[in-house]
């Protein structure tokens, strides 16, 4: 049994049990930047992306999304600008703990399709590309406050990507490549050793938005999550203690054919340009390292598509009772419109204002369909859904089961689900009692590292990422609001569903409903 399971449990158990160091405190004044910064390297503009009819959520969540369709550098800019890129300034009256500091410029809070843990940013996105594209071969980091690219290196070096994807890799053939790395400090600084469980969710979420972009748009984004990650470390000049790499996604690209075939490059090459960090002083968590040097120990092994079969989420408990859901209405917005509406709620939750068996409805279905987040992931639905239902139209309130295959809701638990909720909150941003309701996905987390690896520690959170990011735009999409949160009693929600021998656990809570009316907001939109 590796150090996965441990750290997992840990993290099951820290609403009981604190994370060292539980004495913590982060030094606000000395934090990183929320991007990474490489000063005297070239910056290329992105074009502007024009949005076609009928590119809407549904198509996205659809599950043959995706098809033929090559990316092309507009279209490429435009997944980047709705996913990653800064595209307007948010201030409001709301409930979380850094409303005094939002009003002043330097700490303003910048809006973004993809949502993140904390507030904080720490997935890098670089553009590997080859002579099929449309720039001069080389390595590109993503500027998102620039909607740019910075070149790091110039020279084919895709057969560096492809011979450290290895045989079996999913995707095209081709040589044209995003590969996604974590910075651990950005997110560290605040969360400490708990930052290795945030950030592979942010994982999740991005790639995730890419899915769900892509799709609408006829286009396939198939991540692989195994790879020789110090060879791609390496490359991008970084220290992978460091900095994590995380995910390769190959693209299909217009116009060019089959990529021919391109030497590895020798090991001398690499990444020279350094990331500046503007934090004095970096810490270094001994859980975190752990966590990043178990999960990149098996990163070559790629698993056979049917290993995940065991670790597959549990089907529905039949002799429940049954509350049947009605028909999901089309989500026919179009996906950037989605991915622009969506924010936190912060406590902005009305129950005088209960939301539809419909919005219920399409939330809980369309999480279920972005619970594959494809790739070399082996396709199998890893996660399962509950819902704590309290102000919803036509539902009584309760604790239930949702079953996909049904389309339906099973009851593990009557009555009002309020205090409950509430009393398992850590944190004062929110009052779970007046959301509509809180869905709970669930992974059973051993049963994938058995299956796996502990590199399957990544797969698991990106799971549940993937998951909130669409629930997050789905609840855009229906017109309500929603939060998410880790700051939970993962023990008690164990508990209070009856998971206590199913090994599933539940990972972090999805807040839903309508919010009180006329909100006090400033809206600025850059993009």
């Amino acid at each position: 049994m590796g150090y996965a399971h441990e750290y997992a449990t840990a993290i099951l158990h820290r609403g009981r049990v604190p994370m060292d160091p539980a004495d913590f405190v982060p030094n606000w004044s000395d934090g990183p930047r929320k991007t990474k910064f490489y000063p005297g390297t070239d910056s290329m503009p992105l074009p502007d992306c024009d949005y076609p009819a009928h590119a809407d959520l549904d198509r996205g969540l659809a599950p043959d999304a995706g098809g033929d369709g090559a990316f092309d550098l507009a279209l490429l800019s435009g997944m980047l600008r709705d996913s990653y890129g800064l595209t307007g300034r948010r201030l409001g009256v709301q409930a979380n703990t850094d409303l005094n500091a939002l009003p002043f410029y330097p700490l303003a809070n910048w809006s973004r399709g993809t949502a993140s843990g904390g507030g904080l940013y720490p997935v890098a996105v670089h553009w590997v590309s080859g002579a099929g594209g449309p720039v001069p071969p080389g390595v590109h980091y993503y500027s998102t406050r620039h909607h740019a690219m910075r070149r790091l290196l110039t020279g084919d070096v895709t057969g560096e990507v492809r011979a450290a994807l290895g045989d079996g890799a999913p995707g095209p053939d081709t040589d044209q490549y995003l590969v996604l790395s974590i910075k651990y400090w950005q997110n560290a600084f605040k969360y400490n050793n708990f930052s290795f469980h945030a950030v592979t969710m942010d994982l999740g979420a991005c790639v995730q938005t890419w899915r769900m972009w892509a799709g609408a748009r006829g286009l396939s984004v198939e991540p692989a999550l195994w790879f020789d990650e110090e060879r791609l470390g390496r490359l991008l000049g970084v220290d992978t203690a460091e900095e994590g790499v995380f995910a390769v996604v190959p693209l299909k690209w217009a116009g060019s054919a089959a990529s021919r075939p391109v030497s590895p490059a020798p090991s001398s090459v690499a990444v020279r340009h350094r990331d500046r960090e503007r934090s004095r002083t970096v810490l270094t968590f001994d859980a975190l390292r752990r966590m990043q040097a178990v999960t990149a120990s098996g990163a070559t092994d790629r698993p056979a598509p049917e290993s995940l079969a065991p670790a597959a989420a549990h089907p529905a408990v039949p002799d429940r009772p049954v509350t049947a859901l009605p028909p999901c209405p089309p989500l026919a917005t179009d996906v950037r419109t989605a991915l622009r509406a969506r924010r936190s709620s912060f406590g902005r939750f009305d129950a005088q204002h209960p939301m539809t068996a419909e919005q219920l409805a399409s939330c809980l279905a369309a999480s279920v369909a972005g619970s594959r987040i494809g790739g070399d992931s082996g396709g199998q639905r890893l996660a399962k859904l509950y819902a704590f239902v309290g102000h919803v139209d036509g539902i009584e309130p309760g604790a239930y089961e949702y079953d996909p295959d049904a389309h339906a809701l099973r009851l593990v638990k009557a009555g009002a689900p309020g205090a409950f909720l509430q009393k398992n909150y850590f944190l004062s941003n929110y009052n779970l009692e007046q959301a509509a309701a809180v869905l709970v996905p669930t992974v059973r987390t051993d049963a994938v590292l058995d299956a796996v690896g502990d590199r399957g520690y990544r797969l698991v959170n990106a799971t549940v990422g993937a998951i909130a990011q669409t629930a997050y735009t789905t609840a855009s999409a229906v017109g309500v609001g929603c939060g998410v949160a880790l700051g939970f009693d993962n023990i008690s929600y164990i508990e209070e569903l009856g998971l206590d021998g199913t090994g599933e656990a539940p990972l972090l809570i999805m807040m839903i409903g309508n919010e009180r009316p006329a909100p006090a907001d400033f809206r600025y939109e850059i993009a």
